[in-house]
């Protein structure tokens, strides 16, 4: 937004090499020590093999993923979505094909089950990074926005990371406080892990759609900041939440029409069937407010007001969503339905808080 164009190339440079040593360490625990992180949480050994396997395959991933993650960025902060939209479709289709070869064998390919389908992302993250840079090393990308290789430069990197650390610790202290939460789960049977697991995917119906338009906020409402157009940023963010509603209402609306149905597509388990269909009417109120809490994080993203944000979730996150779904849940003896409740009352109270942050206008005096 405000012109630099050829600083943008650097940039992403100088994020790559913030990430990728940190993602090589992640790399290592995973594929070394996914058994030991189980352990903590409590699982069943049987659920505990299984996710083992697949989380040390995965970890053979992370250091691609990191770097991508750095590149899809520097596209999205240009306003270009279609490029890594079309990285993520190719590596998808490299996914799903190793996916069917490597879990049951097909194609001449070993059988090795879950920890296949492991494998098969690790690949394909490795085939999301390289696509990624491919687009990057464009000659015309190139001449504008200079991407060509730079060394790590102190100065740059710890610019980014003052911006970006606690974003990046907002989501690791979230990871956190849900696979504690998960621990809790893991006290009410395998039947309510497996329920509380095929939850959390459908939830991405709506997750990885907020995420989408809090990414379309960030960078509207970064480039209006940069070229200091407030009140077009104030609209950006006005616009994301209108949209936010209108998808999460829909998202509701098939939670509660068919929920055996969403239910029924991970298992035939009798229990995760009754205890997911209570799920999924929890999860229409949820992914409502988180829907919300996304886009309103976008908007203070792409303004710079990162520290705040922060500081709320970690609070809230810890302060709020753990001790009342376990008072709910295990204390109180109410079941699943009303841990996730907790959970509810956790995300309605963290968009509250951060639409009131964005409405105040404290990121009107952030430099970056």
């Amino acid at each position: 937004g405000a012109g630099r164009d050829a600083e943008c190339g650097a940039a992403a440079w100088q994020g790559i090499h913030a990430v990728v040593p940190v993602a090589a360490v992640a790399s290592v625990l995973l594929f070394h020590g996914s058994g030991q992180w189980l352990a903590l949480l409590g699982t069943s050994p049987e659920l505990r093999s299984l996710a083992g396997d697949y989380m040390a395959m995965r970890g053979l991933g992370a250091v691609p993923l990191a770097a991508a993650t750095a590149l899809a960025s520097f596209f999205r902060g240009l306003g270009d979505t279609r490029t890594p939209l079309v990285a993520t479709v190719i590596a998808n289709l490299v996914n799903a094909a190793l996916d069917y070869a490597l879990i049951f064998g097909a194609f001449g390919m070993p059988a090795l089950g879950v920890r296949g389908a492991g494998l098969a992302t690790a690949i394909a993250e490795w085939v999301f990074l390289l696509a990624l840079w491919l687009f990057f090393r464009d000659a015309a990308l190139r001449k504008r926005h200079r991407t060509e290789p730079v060394r790590p430069r102190w100065p740059a990197i710890r610019s980014l990371l003052v911006t970006g650390l606690p974003i990046g610790g907002q989501w690791a202290l979230e990871m956190v406080s849900f696979a504690a939460f998960l621990t809790l789960v893991a006290r009410l049977g395998d039947a309510a892990m497996a329920a509380s697991q095929a939850f959390i995917v459908l939830l991405s119906l709506s997750f990885m759609q907020a995420v989408g338009l809090s990414s379309a906020v960030t960078t509207l409402v970064g480039n209006y900041v940069g070229a200091r157009d407030l009140e077009a940023a104030e609209r950006s963010y006005r616009s994301g939440m209108r949209l936010a509603a209108a998808l999460a209402l829909g998202i509701a609306a098939v939670f509660v029409s068919i929920p055996g149905v969403l239910v029924g597509a991970f298992s035939r388990d009798p229990d995760v069937l009754r205890l997911g269909a209570q799920l999924m009417w929890v999860g229409a109120i949820y992914q409502v407010f988180d829907a919300f809490a996304i886009v309103a994080d976008g908007a203070l993203r792409g303004a710079g007001d990162t520290r705040w944000p922060f500081a709320v979730r970690f609070a809230l996150s810890w302060g709020l969503f753990l001790p009342l779904g376990w008072g709910l849940g295990i204390a109180a003896g109410l079941g699943l339905a009303w841990a996730w409740v907790g959970g509810v009352v956790y995300v309605a109270v963290t968009a509250a808080a951060l639409a009131l942050r964005f409405r105040r206008g404290a990121w009107l005096h952030i430099e970056l």
